[in-house]
């Protein structure tokens, strides 16, 4: 069985009987149909989509598809995007806040973990607003139709076109460093309408560390990220000094895939701190942005809160903070990426080679690798898989998952639980939303993988599947190459 609890390697994944997904301690037969209760199971706390069940066929179902199937009709490598999940996710985050929460507040889509057209409409149509990083996301989010009041740009080194685009776009600002801050008071002073200042908010460094991976930790002060908190007093004087420009929020991030709550819980009062002295300065500071950061599962021993608790505490810390400085609620907003999108989808691969190093090691070997996942070669993570056409079958070897590329750090996972495979076979990996398609390369000019949202028995491609005349779409052979 897949644990929610945390087991030892060894008792993991489906058993024989039963194929039971034990989440929060409680049993549910996938064999039985739909999964009941999304509202009372947080998604970041399971290893699969909340609609993954085993069909009669003893075939992996991911909203209401065979997963066999898929693979048949739309070709491996597949990227399945399960909706039901990723909206469930979007709710729960939207609800926490509506309980725990008495002033407003808006949820924030990181966008960065996977950016397409339809993740986007997705989101906004469950009310988040979107977080975006450079200008092909403010593109494709406009594209998908957001409202551009609820899209926020961050970067630690934003073009000056790509200020200008989100600027005539109408989007808010996230000022991250001096040179950003010139090239935005020298905008400011170009634009032909001078009745309307440009929204910004101030990202600084709050100096809280969580264990983490050092490369997805930004809230420590050794980062590149925001300004350092013993520049508060010259930042808000500057900002206070241009009519161009109108601050009307603050904004700090420590970190991705964070398990603990008490940094979270100390950055809300940080942040109350900073905005006190803001409003020292004149600025008309109505935003706290927290960030986001909360972890997800991708093994048996993950064990991250649930959204609704990682809610709780952040609201509650700026809650309590306003109180003690006796000042109005702001407005407050977070920003999750992979607890939204991360556990909503999987990628489907088809099993080719075995190899067997006599005492070692046995490698499987998949038909995608480091350039649809590069998270395992770049973070060492782990993640787990199942074989989608054998979920009846025992699990009876340990074995490592090798990527088709010529590197040999290409591993997936270096020790599945699985049962006994054939070439042909469906292996499923899970957890692989976020920071997968995102992060994806032509290592080796392999096409990008297709990506398909399913929902109810309904397959829907929402990428693509590159060819190779796309991966020569860019080139240029000079004249005398020819």
């Amino acid at each position: 069985m897949v644990s929610g609890q945390g087991v030892e390697t060894q008792n993991l994944a489906y058993q024989n009987s039963g194929h039971q997904f034990l989440r929060d301690g409680a049993a549910v037969e996938l064999a039985n149909g739909s999964v009941n209760g999304f509202d009372s199971v947080s998604p970041n706390q399971q290893l699969l989509p909340l609609t993954a069940q085993v069909n009669s066929e003893g075939h992996l179902e991911i909203g209401g598809c065979d997963v066999v199937d898929l693979v048949q009709q739309f070709g491996s490598p597949l990227y399945i995007l399960d909706e039901d999940t990723l909206r469930a996710a979007c709710r729960q985050y939207r609800q926490a806040f509506e309980r725990y929460y008495p002033g407003a507040a808006q949820v924030l889509y990181a966008s960065k973990a996977w950016s397409c057209l339809a993740v986007c409409a997705i989101v906004a149509r469950e009310g988040l607003g979107v977080d975006v990083v450079s200008g092909g996301e403010i593109f494709t989010t406009l594209e998908a139709g957001v409202d551009p009041q609820g899209i926020y740009f961050h970067g630690n080194n934003k073009s000056r076109d790509e200020l200008q685009f989100a600027i005539e776009s109408g989007c808010k600002i996230v000022v991250d460093n001096w040179h950003e801050l010139k090239l935005l008071v020298g905008l400011a002073g170009e634009k032909r309408d001078g009745v309307h200042p440009i929204s910004i908010l101030i990202r600084l460094t709050p100096g809280i560390e969580c264990h983490t991976h050092e490369y997805i930790r930004t809230g420590h002060l050794d980062s590149k990220f925001g300004f350092d908190p013993n520049q508060l007093d010259d930042v808000f004087t500057s900002v206070s000094q241009q009519p161009g420009l109108a601050c009307i929020g603050l904004h700090a991030h420590i970190g991705s895939q964070i398990f603990e709550l008490q940094p979270h819980n100390d950055l809300g009062s940080v942040m109350v701190q900073w905005l006190c002295k803001a409003t020292q300065y004149g600025l008309p500071i109505k935003e706290l942005n927290i960030g986001g950061g909360l972890g997800i599962r991708y093994t048996e021993s993950d064990d991250p809160p649930s959204i609704d608790e990682w809610v709780r505490v952040v609201a509650e810390s700026v809650r309590v903070a306003c109180e003690e400085q006796q000042i109005p609620l702001p407005k407050l907003l977070c920003e999750p990426g992979r607890s939204l999108i991360g556990p909503a989808c999987v990628t489907a691969y088809t099993i080719g080679s075995r190899k067997v190093v006599p005492d070692i090691r046995t490698y499987l070997t998949v038909d995608g690798g480091m350039s649809d996942n590069p998270r395992p070669i770049t973070y060492q993570s782990l993640y787990r898989a199942v074989v989608a056409n054998r979920m009846n079958a025992p699990m009876t070897e340990l074995v490592a998952i090798a990527g088709k590329h010529c590197e040999s750090g290409d591993i997936l996972i270096k020790e599945a639980s699985l049962p006994i495979t054939e070439p042909g076979d469906i292996l499923v990996v899970m957890a692989t939303g976020a920071y997968n398609y995102s992060m994806s390369s032509n290592y080796n000019r392999v096409p990008r993988p297709a990506a398909v949202l399913v929902k109810e028995g309904d397959a829907n491609i929402i990428l693509q599947r590159e060819t190779y005349q796309d991966l020569v779409r860019q080139d240029r052979l000079p004249e005398r190459l020819k």
